[in-house]
């Protein structure tokens, strides 16, 4: 979802009403989510969470929008999807620089007035406020916005703009028959050219030794190939279907101002110069066990300072001699500079995410 918002209502002068219309329906005030629980659910005994009122964006700071795809499936009425996907799309006003960054979905975090848990249960256990708070205390920077959607919003999404041409690393394939094989995953190594579902198999594989670690990164690169078709002329000219399509599926804080300016910043930010990051990174890494369950551990203090310093540009590798997190599991260096947490060859050694989760 990384520039559905901002690519989308970029184009906010060629169709206004269509942008209007569609940005008055999927805003939502605090308190109106569809996605908040009913009666706010309660951790270790610790109360409900007090009303979280985002930081006000006014135009000239980085801004920063939650992007929450949530995993609906199976759930009865009443009840609130966990975040199945995680990720922060940043933007500097002043350098026109920005950065996707994904969020381990296995990270424990705190969560205000709910103990500790995994960063996606933040969603479930309060909605998108709380999930909102929860990410923007883990990175150390404000969160203003978020903009959710689910599984039938993704396919709609891609659908709409026709497709997605991707180059597939690896045969993937994983079958689940909890879902009546809906959700099955079968994708052939090679170029594609993806429509809706087909793509949903692609940024949910995570059944292979990289887990998490190559999930997010291909979700990143899946999201920069979408924004780049959604800047062409013929994404342009289809709006006012795509914003039809996908109205049902998404929801936001974004009131329609927000969207015109964040419009106009998302242009002048072109995809191809996007960064992304994963969050933890390798380097910084704890694995931990909670209740006999692997989760992902991080020290918020050297997370921040490292957000920071890619946002500036700085070097961000270890000094001589230091030992990586990544290093320890074999890890090697991906191609944004981040590091996946593979396992070194002939080592039976999986990143944390892999283990006791199911898809």
């Amino acid at each position: 979802m990384l520039t559905l918002m901002v690519i989308l209502l970029g184009t906010a002068g060629y169709y206004g009403y269509s942008v209007y219309s569609f940005a008055n329906s999927i805003h939502k005030d605090p308190g109106e989510s569809n996605i908040q629980s009913v009666k706010p659910q309660t951790v270790s005994n610790k109360t409900p969470t007090e009303t979280y009122t985002p930081p006000v964006w006014e135009g000239k700071s980085r801004v920063n929008v939650l992007l929450l795809g949530g995993d609906s499936r199976g759930l009865k009425d009443g009840e609130v999807p966990r975040s199945d996907t995680l990720m922060v799309a940043s933007i500097d006003p002043v350098t026109k620089k920005a950065h996707l960054i994904s969020i381990l979905r296995d990270t424990y975090v705190k969560i205000p007035g709910h103990g500790e848990d995994r960063i996606n249960s933040a969603l479930a256990i309060d909605g998108p406020a709380l999930a909102m708070r929860t990410v923007g205390d883990l990175l150390g920077i404000p969160i203003q916005y978020y903009v959710y959607t689910d599984f039938k919003g993704f396919i709609a999404l891609i659908d709409a703009v026709g497709g997605i041409d991707i180059d597939v690393e690896k045969n993937m394939k994983y079958s689940d028959s909890a879902d009546d094989h809906v959700y099955d995953i079968n994708l052939k190594k090679g170029m594609q050219h993806m429509d809706g579902k087909t793509a949903l198999q692609y940024v949910r594989f995570r059944h292979d030794a990289l887990s998490d670690f190559a999930r997010t990164e291909r979700q990143r690169k899946f999201m920069t190939a979408l924004a780049e078709k959604l800047q062409t002329t013929s994404s342009l000219l289809k709006l006012p279907r795509i914003l039809q399509s996908i109205d049902p599926y998404i929801e936001t804080n974004l009131s329609v101002m927000d969207m015109v300016k964040l419009g106009s910043l998302g242009f002048e930010a072109k995809a191809s110069g996007i960064e992304g990051m994963q969050v933890p990174p390798a380097e910084l890494l704890e694995e931990k066990q909670v209740r006999g369950a692997e989760v992902i551990g991080v020290n918020p203090s050297k997370l921040q300072t490292y957000i920071q310093k890619k946002f500036k540009g700085e070097d961000t590798t270890q000094p001589p001699g230091k030992v990586s997190a990544a290093e320890k599991t074999g890890g090697t260096t991906t191609s944004t500079g981040s590091k996946s947490g593979a396992s070194a060859p002939g080592s039976t050694t999986k990143p944390p995410s892999t283990l006791n989760k199911s898809e």
